[in-house]
């Protein structure tokens, strides 16, 4: 079922569960293959760079500036990923129709979207974590 109903509104779905058009259906395919062949790039270079900020931060001689300097190249590259995400939805906002519109849910569309968009994730308000040791 799609979102809003908490709201009282009416529901809102995928690009993809809408009565898109042979060709609508068709660039709404290419957009996302582009889309998901870079997210996974960029995931992909995301990933390399978390495990490289952990060895300098264990280790014992790494000076606080290359750690830094690791954090800022991912921060960078979060920062692409997230105008990545943006413009992938400006491109499928594009494909619809007015009346489509109306029934979209951009935030359905990317799972990182609905938590930057609902205020979920690591955090939350009632999510707890263990002390430290």
């Amino acid at each position: 079922m799609g979102m809003r109903m908490w709201r009282g509104e009416a529901p809102c779905w995928r690009a993809s569960d809408l009565d898109l058009s042979q060709e609508q259906r068709k660039n709404l395919d290419l957009i996302q293959q582009a889309y998901f062949r870079e997210a996974q790039l960029l995931r992909a270079q995301l990933f390399t760079r978390r495990l490289e900020l952990r060895e300098l931060l264990i280790g014992p001689t790494i000076k606080i500036g290359s750690i830094r300097a690791k954090n800022s190249e991912i921060i960078e590259l979060q920062s692409k990923e997230e105008e990545r995400s943006v413009e992938y939805l400006v491109k499928v906002r594009n494909l619809l129709t007015p009346e489509q519109l109306q029934k979209w849910c951009p935030e359905q569309e990317l799972p990182a979207m609905r938590h930057r968009m609902h205020g979920t994730g690591p955090m939350h308000p009632g999510k707890t974590f263990p002390p430290p040791e």
